[in-house]
């Protein structure tokens, strides 16, 4: 077994203040004596006070903490440079509005160092701004970083049918010369919510072999903003899920029947989750969340038409 060195890369895009909880936590965190750590952040393009955030914790970090600039926008652009800046036999990733709690690293070393997993994952708990409001759909906790439903260690593509959080995953280096790095052609920037790079990934580890693990003991806790708990902000983040839906589909064609470019049983979903979330209105035993669920299929069809449009425009 070789010693086992984690660079834990940590995206950011102007939001420094966070920034800062996410590296107090690391600095909380227990390290293990066989475990070397590295923090990198790299500074997607920020405009705020990142780079001197960063600067006033070195001394903290004694020597395990750097920086990287990446000017090219977007989340995949940042962790590509924060994976090929570094040279350790593990890769950890979280966000940069996150808290790792404390047994993080004592976690990664005892799986790595007694099992041939070649990937790991585990729960975000949510760490609420504001209480969220009735009509928030619990069936959907995607949409603002929620994993926390098992409660037992299980198998990715076996007995989980979650998918690896790019908020809270450690990954062998040795597996990304097989798979790749993120698709630049996905990834939330700073004008477009584009998402699914976690899933894109995701997909091809699998499709590689490689073996996964969900720890429930992995756990970090991901801050919710009152700004995330809008309407608004479904609604975009289901839109943009959809044309980075379309994105994938377009690579990695699913082998089902295709209508202008999306899967035809998402034609039937949006139907079938409307006439329900009607029904259930007119009877008067429908919740607020689930006439919001179905609208949300909506915005995920509108999505993949979009991004069809898009992608015939080129």
């Amino acid at each position: 077994m070789d010693h086992l060195q984690i660079d834990v890369i940590l995206a950011t895009y102007n939001r420094c203040k966070q920034l800062q909880t996410a590296l107090d936590s690391l600095l909380r965190a227990h390290i293990p004596a066989d475990l070397d750590v590295t923090i990198v952040v790299v500074d997607n393009n920020s405009t705020d006070d990142t780079r001197a955030v960063v600067q006033a914790y070195e001394p903290q970090f004694q020597n395990r903490l750097r920086y990287i600039f990446e000017g090219r926008q977007g989340k995949s652009f940042a962790l590509n440079a924060g994976i090929a800046g570094t040279h350790g036999n593990l890769v950890g990733m979280i966000d940069d509005d996150e808290r790792v709690d404390e047994r993080w690293f004592d976690i990664v070393q005892e799986w790595f160092s007694k099992s041939d997993v070649d990937f790991i994952g585990g729960p975000c708990k949510p760490n609420w701004e504001i209480q969220p409001p009735e009509w928030v759909p619990y069936n959907y906790p995607g949409v603002i970083g929620i994993i926390d439903e098992v409660q037992e260690v299980r198998t990715f593509g076996q007995d989980y049918h979650g998918m690896l959080m790019g908020g809270n995953a450690v990954i062998r280096r040795s597996i990304f010369e097989k798979v790749g790095l993120y698709s630049p052609r996905l990834g939330r920037t700073h004008k477009q919510l584009l998402s699914c790079e976690d899933e894109d990934m995701y997909e091809r580890l699998l499709a590689a072999g490689a073996r996964g693990k969900y720890v429930p003991e992995l756990i970090i806790y991901h801050y919710i903003p009152a700004s995330r708990l809008m309407k608004s902000y479904y609604r975009k983040w289901f839109f943009w899920r959809g044309v980075s839906k379309f994105e994938m589909n377009r690579q990695r064609p699913e082998p089902v029947p295709h209508i202008l470019g999306v899967p035809r049983y998402l034609y039937g979903r949006v139907v079938r989750d409307s006439m329900r979330a009607l029904t259930k209105a007119l009877s008067g035993k429908s919740r607020s969340s689930e006439i919001f669920s179905a609208e949300l299929r909506l915005w995920d069809l509108a999505g993949w038409l979009y991004g069809g449009r898009l992608h015939s425009s080129k």
